[in-house]
């Protein structure tokens, strides 16, 4: 017969192995409970399937100022917070419409420190998140290529396409490599280094009259020099407009406009004198002003001129050599077309202001940037092909020597 007392402590005993068991039961259906999100739970884990990416890791000090973005994958992204470090200064950003991405509206800063704060669900909206601090590339750490034509202009069939990079490239090939430059003329283009900072692309003959032309940037991220990296990426088109050579004859002191294959115009000219040359070659015009000042101090010509308002100016040279508009030519001289009176430039006839049915006028409404001057029969050397746009006064032969790839 069972006392009391051991009735008692044989409850108690039974009661701790039911509450026991009852814990256990209990810790078990919360973690189905939870790795289901409320459903049977069978085999499930507790962890969101959905997997972030930033594109900068974290701590990284070298990120992109073009390519960082935030991805995930077997999920959506539900929100996104990208800010300036320090200042807390947001930086506008859009989840893509199938929230699969995100990324920054405008290009980042270089040198910048930014976090990046990303949460996303997945299919049984379970919630993953992710974070990072970097900080993009530096400028001392990074290079750029100023170029041109500019995106959507129109050019004369001379034009090639022209980088000037803010530091000496080491990695020519690697450079020259992620830039490519098409026409749908079907011409071959080839690129031409001028030393460790400029590099040129054009194609045998001049470009084709219509063509479209493709300039793709893809330098993001590639290494030019030891620990310097480009920080482009982008497309640029430009088109080739109508055919336009034109050819001063210093010997008769007059030029003759082409246009596509045709004499369109004879204007007199006056060249440079015996003592300040003209260049012979073939110069493309490479910048346009209405009006601009000429000093002969900044060419190596002391104080011989100093004109404030030279009108129709027409860049041939980046050593000063113009075509332009001449109104103080001296009328004791002989009329345009009989002598040379400039520094080397190529005048027109032209009246202060920039005004008037002027030859100046009519040939800079007539001309293009691209558009080509060929100079013959002067006493002075061929321009430099780097002097300036002027690289068709190399060979086919030199230019694709000078290629890196």
């Amino acid at each position: 017969m069972t006392t009391p007392d051991r009735t008692a402590r044989a409850l108690g005993a039974c009661a701790a192995l039911m509450v026991g068991a009852l814990t256990l039961t209990a810790c078990g259906g919360d973690a189905s409970a939870d790795s289901a999100g409320g459903k049977d739970g069978k085999n499930a884990s507790r962890t969101s399937t959905a997997k972030i990416a930033i594109s900068a890791k974290d701590g990284s000090t070298s990120a992109s100022i073009n390519a960082t973005g935030v991805k995930v994958s077997d999920g959506r992204l539900t929100g996104v917070k990208m800010t300036v470090a320090g200042s807390g200064t947001a930086v506008p950003g859009a989840i893509s419409a199938n929230g699969h991405s995100w990324k920054p509206k405008e290009q980042l800063e270089r040198g910048t420190k930014y976090r990046i704060s990303a949460l996303a669900k997945d299919a049984d909206g379970r919630t993953a998140a992710a974070n990072s601090i970097f900080t993009t590339v530096s400028s001392s750490n990074s290079f750029i290529g100023t170029y041109t034509p500019d995106n959507g202009s129109t050019v004369g069939v001379g034009m090639p396409v022209s980088f000037t990079f803010d530091k000496a490239i080491g990695d020519r090939k690697a450079v020259q490599s992620h830039i490519t430059v098409t026409s749908n003329s079907g011409q071959r283009v080839v690129g031409h280094w001028f030393g460790a900072q400029r590099l040129d692309f054009r194609p045998e003959e001049y470009w084709k009259s219509g063509s479209k032309v493709t300039m793709k940037i893809a330098l993001d991220g590639v290494e030019g020099a030891n620990g310097v990296y480009g920080v482009q990426k982008k497309t640029v088109t430009f088109t080739v407009g109508r055919s336009q050579v034109s050819t001063v004859d210093v010997g008769t002191q007059t030029m003759t406009v082409v246009r596509d294959g045709k004499p369109l115009k004879s204007v007199p000219i006056s060249a440079g004198t015996p003592e300040h040359t003209t260049y012979n070659g073939q110069m493309v015009i490479s910048e346009k002003f209405v009006q601009t000042r000429m000093n002969g101090s900044t060419v190596g010509f002391g104080g011989e001129y100093d004109i404030a308002d030279v009108p129709h100016a027409m860049r041939l040279a980046s050593s000063g050599t113009f075509i332009h508009g001449n109104y103080w030519y001296n009328r004791g001289n002989p009329p345009f077309g009989r002598q040379g009176t400039s520094h080397g430039c190529v005048g027109l006839a032209d009246v202060q202001g920039a005004q008037g049915d002027t030859t100046a006028k009519w040939f800079y409404d007539n001309s293009l940037v691209g558009d080509v001057v060929t100079v013959k029969n002067s006493p002075d050397k061929t321009v430099s092909p780097d002097n300036g746009l002027n690289g068709w006064n190399m060979s086919w032969s030199a230019w694709t020597a000078g290629s890196a790839v």
